[in-house]
């Protein structure tokens, strides 16, 4: 099953606008299940969301592929994301032998492409959840932001990764030249 889509805007459903997208679906040799969902925040403005469901062949190995990209203030850096981060992830050298080690450096990579391209890209940004399940068996999980990735275990959502939260990591944000904005529909503490 290949999957990689993104939801800018709305759908018409039954005549009314809907505010998100979900969607499910099983690994080629179906012993995994997957599910995604977006979700439209308060902000007055289109949905940026892009996301990523997929398995693929690479040499001997299924490798699944999901994501959630929240883009803030466009959707140029998750639309980004979508198309580069696994990309730059896969292409690591020791990819296969130190995943733990090439995801944060594909992270950085692909930040550093985006902030030397910023004059085209605009200025905005987006929070990353990205999951890679190698063969059934290996699961590795990386976020940026808050967006979250959750496994169904035994009946039981087991959150796989933490959420970043800008007021508290403000100074790492504004130390590497990103900004924090209490934007109009978000909530501030």
């Amino acid at each position: 099953m290949d999957r990689l889509c993104c939801f800018n805007g709305s759908d018409e459903i039954g005549g009314q606008q809907s505010s998100f997208i979900s969607g499910k679906g099983r690994s080629n040799q179906g012993q995994t299940a997957f599910g995604y969902s977006l979700v439209k925040g308060k902000a007055d403005h289109p949905m940026e969301d892009y996301h990523v469901a997929k398995f693929v062949a690479m040499d001997e190995h299924e490798i699944g592929l999901f994501a959630i990209f929240d883009g803030h203030l466009g959707d140029a850096v998750p639309a980004y994301l979508q198309k580069n981060l696994f990309h730059n992830i896969l292409k690591e050298e020791e990819f296969w032998v130190d995943p733990g080690r090439s995801i944060p450096k594909a992270y950085e990579k692909t930040d550093q492409e985006i902030l030397s391209q910023s004059t085209e890209i605009a200025r905005g940004g987006s929070t990353a959840v990205t999951a890679i399940l190698i063969n059934g068996r290996r699961l590795w999980t990386a976020n940026l932001g808050d967006s979250r990735a959750v496994l169904l275990r035994g009946g039981q959502a087991v959150q796989m990764t933490v959420d970043h939260e800008p007021n508290i990591d403000r100074a790492t944000i504004e130390g590497k030249g990103g900004f924090v904005s209490n934007m109009p529909g978000f909530l501030s503490p």
